[in-house]
């Protein structure tokens, strides 16, 4: 958890280096804070506000933009590999016309070629921003999409894929605990299918379990009858990742002055 996390300052120390530099220390308060006031809200709209707030009042609204490309990037790596995923589960276990499956294998490339595209080329969205005469006034915030090159997307994309593989690799060593027997080729691809659905759909963090158990539930069911073993990972994995680091959070959310710069210690 503490390596995933850590993973997760440094990529927000980096995508910061453009805007205001900050401490890898200011990174991993920014960070826990924003997962604490990210399980009361939306889809984690929290954890915008939480990490921002440790920057200075006037860079806050370009952190939100710079955020949402680390979170852009995570959601590439989701969406690629969750598709490649569901693919190899359709082939598997789901039986469907040889032509409608071909279709399906059409789509997903296109599907995949279109995040990846997007994001590399995410200076776009800068130009589509400035089509739209109400959004050219507030370009001096979201004009920083112009400066990621290529390059530097690709750094960025790295912290993600790191994180990807820690995060995953907690589910692995859980499932293989728990449930011996599996094959490790099943346990990736329920684990990307499982990563793949969570993004898709709206949750609040604090009782996100229910939906994180009953997906795991059903995609894991065509491997293991173990249900209860699948949720007792799932559950523990939002435990970990989401409600531990949620409670240390509450520390940095009392050092936070709303108004200005982060108390000192």
């Amino acid at each position: 958890m503490f390596v995933n996390w850590f993973l997760e300052a440094a990529k927000w120390k980096h995508l910061m280096s453009r805007i205001e530099s900050i401490s890898f220390y200011r990174a991993i308060e920014s960070v826990f804070c924003g997962l604490t006031l990210a399980i009361f809200t939306p889809n984690r709209l929290g954890e915008y506000g939480g990490r921002v707030f440790f920057l200075s009042p006037k860079r806050r609204i370009v952190g939100v933009v710079a955020m949402a490309v680390g979170n852009i990037g995570q959601l590439v790596l989701t969406n690629v590999f969750g598709a490649i995923a569901l693919s190899a589960f359709i082939y598997r276990f789901i039986d469907l016309d040889y032509r409608l499956f071909f279709a399906i294998q059409i789509l997903v490339v296109v599907f995949c070629l279109f995040f990846i595209v997007f994001y590399f080329n995410i200076q776009w969205l800068n130009g589509i921003l400035l089509s739209f005469k109400f959004t050219r006034k507030y370009k001096k915030f979201y004009s920083i999409l112009g400066r990621y090159r290529k390059a530097e997307l690709f750094k960025i994309l790295l912290f993600c894929l790191a994180r990807y593989v820690v995060f995953s690799s907690q589910y692995f060593i859980l499932f293989i605990w728990l449930i011996p027997g599996l094959h490790y080729v099943d346990i990736v691809m329920m684990i990307s299918i499982l990563f793949f659905v969570q993004s898709t759909l709206p949750s609040l963090d604090l009782f996100d379990v229910g939906i994180r158990s009953v997906t795991a539930s059903y995609f894991f069911g065509y491997i293991t009858n173990h249900d209860i073993a699948v949720i007792a990972c799932t559950a523990s994995i939002w435990l970990v990742n989401i409600i531990i680091p949620a409670i240390l959070g509450t520390y940095f959310v009392f050092k936070l002055n709303f108004f200005g710069t982060p108390k000192s210690n």
